[in-house]
């Protein structure tokens, strides 16, 4: 019998929310660091999949938050010479889902 799962690596997320969550509501996010940014908070982590990242976005939802920006850090290819490619001219981040107008 074949598996048709492909396995995959767990990506990196960052989660922007209004508000200085305090330890309560950080407690709702056990796999996430959190850091201060002004007002808001950030919480950065591995989600192993779709599935854990939906649950955050409903914890979020649960507790009443105002998510502000929820995005997705690829990891870059390094270039086999060593030199750091800059984005053209132009191009926009698509990982990023930003609501701060």
């Amino acid at each position: 019998m074949q598996d048709d799962h492909v396995a995959t690596l767990p990506d990196l997320y960052t989660v922007r929310i209004r508000g200085r969550l305090g330890a309560t509501a950080l407690s709702a996010f056990p796999s996430m660091v959190s850091e201060l940014e002004g007002s808001e908070t950030v919480l950065t982590g591995l989600l192993a999949d779709r599935s854990a990242l939906f649950g955050v976005l409903e914890q979020i939802e649960a507790l009443g938050l105002d998510l502000l920006e929820l995005r997705q850090i690829r990891a870059r290819p390094k270039r086999p010479d060593g030199a750091r490619r800059s984005p053209a001219p132009g191009s926009t981040d698509r990982g990023a889902l930003d609501d701060r107008g």
